[in-house]
Formats: C-alpha cells, structure tokens, sequence
C-alpha cells in the first residue's frame, strides 16, 4: 500500500479521490502560503542543494523523485507539520504524501517550465491541478 493510500485511509476512505483531493488541496495550499509562494518554495530547495530535483519539477522533462527527507530539509518542519495537521495525519506520513505530490504540483503550476508571473493564482489553479492529478 502507497503513503497517499495510507493517507486516503487516514482521510476518511481507502483510495478515495476524496482523501487525494484533500491532500492534494494541501500541497496546493502549502505552496501558496509558503513564504514567497512557488518562488519561495523553490528558492528553499535550491539553497538546500536539491536545486536540480525541484528544477526537473518546474522545467519541461520527467520529475524527479525526492524523498520523505529531502521534503522535510526543502520546506522545514513547520510546513510539513502544518501539512499533516490539515491531514490529520502523523509528520512523517505527511512528509511522504508531500514527497509523492510536490512534484506534479509544481510541475502543474509550471506549464512550459515557466515559473508564474506572481503568487496570486495558484489556488484558482487548484482545481486544474486536481482534475490533472485525479486522472
């Protein structure tokens, strides 16, 4: 069983696309809250050294993978906590749906490999991105 099937579970149904809604509902809303939204985040992947993971995400290839870890070092553990109270789920679990998510997400608000102009419309892009990921 996958972390995000665990996670679904943890929101109310096994494999639901009520559960990956909601947690891709927070990584949507973890990207736009993050200090300096989607440039911020990437910024902190960058200073951290995963410049060339999260660069595959908002470029135009395949995305690479990062690890429960790598997300916990990218973001910090505040937002990671924050992820997995809105989930109701333990930090680590969190750390795993985040490290399953991020990438299509970023890669979602990236059409083109262009980072968007200003932070402002990444929650009206929401549910683009959850029809796009729920396929």
């Amino acid at each position: 069983m996958s972390l995000l099937d665990l996670a679904a579970q943890a929101l109310g149904g096994a494999s639901s696309p009520g559960g990956n809604s909601a947690a891709i509902n927070a990584v949507v809303n973890l990207v736009h809250n993050y200090p300096g939204g989607l440039g911020g985040l990437v910024s902190s992947f960058e200073q951290k050294g995963m410049g060339g993971v999260v660069g595959s995400w908002v470029g135009t290839g395949a995305n690479q993978q990062i690890s429960p870890q790598q997300v916990q070092n990218g973001l910090g553990t505040q937002a990671v906590q924050d992820v997995a109270t809105k989930l109701g789920v333990s930090p680590d679990m969190a750390s795993g749906v985040l490290a399953q998510l991020l990438p299509s997400v970023v890669d979602h608000l990236t059409p083109n490999g262009q980072m968007p102009a200003g932070n402002s419309n990444i929650l009206e892009m929401g549910e683009s991105i959850l029809k796009g990921l729920m396929k």
